[in-house]
């Protein structure tokens, strides 16, 4: 499977700046979205500069952060289904719940990658667009630190539980858009347990680098 690994790198690292804001949503319920990335994107921030273990690169407590804090307010079935497109309503369930995990590792695994390069970033909220009764918003937002400030949107949904993200864009590139063309490359090459492999042979590549890292 074809991957641009420096865009999604820098894809990630710009999100590591700003998505680590999504925790306690469901005790801020009431909170519109753009007033939650806020105030969250600061307190979480915080938490990213003064933790050693996140800045020392340590890979399992980067990666149980960001399972344990960022994933349970991402509505990742939505995100999964739209990355895969057309063939998710072909897909058996067990394919589809196959499929949800190896995405979610991959992002999980490559987000946590980028993670400890924050360093001294802070998050610029814009002003929320459209009407306070919409379902679903886009909150702009920018990350501010060393060069230029760098564009990061999520594009949210109001649930039950508070409001939930389904999308982020870096610098223009939405993140469904950029695995859906990756994707469909591999479904019409080789199906959809061809792209199951292929997500699972790279997370286990993925897992196995950063083994070596450790050792090393």
């Amino acid at each position: 499977m074809t991957m641009n690994h420096l865009l999604l790198q820098r894809f990630f690292s710009v999100m590591a700046a700003g998505l680590l804001a999504l925790t306690g949503l469901t005790a801020f319920a009431q909170e519109g979205p753009d007033q939650l990335i806020r105030r969250l994107s600061a307190e979480m921030l915080d938490t990213i500069k003064t933790d050693k273990e996140v800045q020392s690169g340590d890979v399992r407590k980067i990666v149980a952060l960001v399972d344990g804090k960022v994933m349970p307010h991402v509505n990742f079935t939505r995100m999964t289904a739209s990355a895969v497109g057309r063939a998710w309503r072909q897909a058996t369930p067990e394919q589809q719940k196959r499929l949800q995990d190896e995405f979610k590792t991959l992002l999980v695994r490559t987000y946590a990658g980028a993670l400890s390069q924050v360093k001294d970033q802070s998050v610029a909220v814009k002003p929320l667009r459209g009407n306070p009764a919409d379902a679903e918003v886009i909150v702009r937002t920018e990350v501010i630190g060393r060069g230029d400030p760098i564009q990061l949107d999520y594009r949210l949904e109001k649930t039950a539980n508070g409001w939930r993200i389904y999308d982020l864009n870096v610098l223009g590139v939405w993140l469904v858009e950029t695995y859906r063309s990756q994707f469909a490359q591999e479904i019409t090459a080789r199906g959809i347990d061809g792209l199951i492999t292929a997500l699972a042979e790279r997370n286990k590549a993925g897992s196995g680098g950063a083994a070596a890292a450790r050792k090393g």
